[in-house]
């Protein structure tokens, strides 16, 4: 099988990246130190390839309407232009077919940031709504042809002011932008780009969308300006630390989203109705979604670990688990039955051991910080 390729692919291959087959795609995992690279994002900054996500434009007279019935998380929460918003798309059996980023530009006009690997049913799903609702709507998505676009994620602390340097027309729309907006600049070397004020990583920093053709020439000055290229690897680490749900890990269309730490995305106060609502209300949450830190040497956490729960019958399942740069600890993020408390001792079960664990509240670093202990 060919692998897919984001117009970075020949800038890693330069840079001596690592790359491993993603689903279907050749990215890289690290450029040497895979620790080097978390810690550069965590204290300094960073930035990862993430063409590979996939941009999708709705525009259309009835964009709103037609958002409020396709998410779960909802849509009126966004009236001014440039606020963006996490939420998950959910089958009709409540389970998550996606979770993704929805920016509102105008009321013509909404754009979504899905993930990689399921960018293909995501528009196929969305056009189906779009003819089973009739509602008239031109869905694209910016990934391949003509009009792509590629994302490229500059995360930490010095993120925003590497970005300025480099796009100093971004300067003046966001330097006052606060996280979770986008803004539009148009740049004299690299054209149009989207400049929002999101990422994975529990830092600070840009989610910067450009024309495919300039990604490789934008990545080259960020180097350029010091800004150290980071791969698959950190990314994973550091999203683990910051308590963030991994599609295809954490949960999927398997998973209720109410047991995977995700009901503050779902909004089921308003009479809205959305796919899934229904079924998710007759669910309820049957788990919770918690922090795991290992406090027995002899083991990594990692995913799909039983976690015995002492004096019940009642078991969890370890769901994204590694060792932490940031704490030097063994850390995981876990379903659990509900009952556990944050604080309470649970054991892992890796290979013929029961290790003790403590339980305790997502996230476990966030802005440099460690937070969970």
């Amino acid at each position: 099988m060919t692998l897919k390729a984001t117009p970075l692919n020949n800038a890693h291959r330069a840079a001596g990246a690592r790359m491993v087959d993603f689903g279907g795609w050749d990215m890289p995992v690290n450029y040497g130190s895979q620790i080097e690279e978390h810690n550069a994002v965590r204290t300094d900054v960073g930035m990862f390839d993430v063409a590979h996500m996939c941009v999708v434009d709705i525009k259309g007279d009835n964009v709103r309407t037609f958002l409020r019935g396709l998410l779960a998380n909802n849509v009126d929460k966004l009236q001014v232009s440039g606020k963006a918003l996490y939420s998950c798309m959910l089958n009709p059996q409540g389970f998550v077919i996606d979770d993704l980023i929805v920016y509102f530009i105008n009321e013509s006009w909404f754009r979504l940031v899905v993930n990689a690997g399921t960018a293909e049913k995501d528009v196929a799903w969305m056009q189906a709504h779009n003819q089973a609702t009739s509602s008239g709507l031109t869905i694209t998505q910016r990934r391949d042809g003509d009009n792509a676009m590629a994302l490229i994620a500059v995360q930490g602390p010095n993120a925003r002011a590497k970005v300025w340097q480099v796009i100093p027309e971004s300067k003046e729309g966001t330097a006052d932008m606060k996280p979770f907006n986008v803004a539009f600049a148009q740049s004299a070397t690299f054209g149009e780009a989207m400049i929002a004020r999101t990422g994975y990583t529990g830092e600070d920093g840009f989610e910067i969308g450009v024309a495919a053709e300039q990604a490789e020439n934008l990545w080259n000055a960020l180097v350029a300006a010091g800004v150290k290229p980071a791969g698959l690897g950190a990314r994973d680490t550091l999203r683990l630390e910051a308590g963030m749900n991994l599609y295809g890990q954490d949960m999927d269309e398997t998973v209720n989203p109410l047991d995977a730490g995700l009901a503050w995305t779902i909004d089921l106060v308003s009479e809205r109705d959305f796919i899934g609502k229904a079924a998710l209300q007759a669910m309820g949450q049957n788990a919770q979604f918690v922090g795991l830190i290992l406090r027995e040497k002899g083991g990594v956490l990692r995913a799909h670990q039983k976690v015995v729960v002492a004096g019940t019958d009642a078991t969890g399942e370890i769901t994204s688990g590694t060792f932490s740069p940031t704490m030097q600890q063994a850390i995981a993020l876990a379903r659990v039955p509900n009952g556990v408390n944050v604080g309470d001792t649970v054991h892992v079960e890796i290979r013929d051991k029961k290790l003790a664990a403590s339980v305790v509240k997502l996230p476990f670093v966030r802005n440099g910080k460690i937070l969970a202990v």
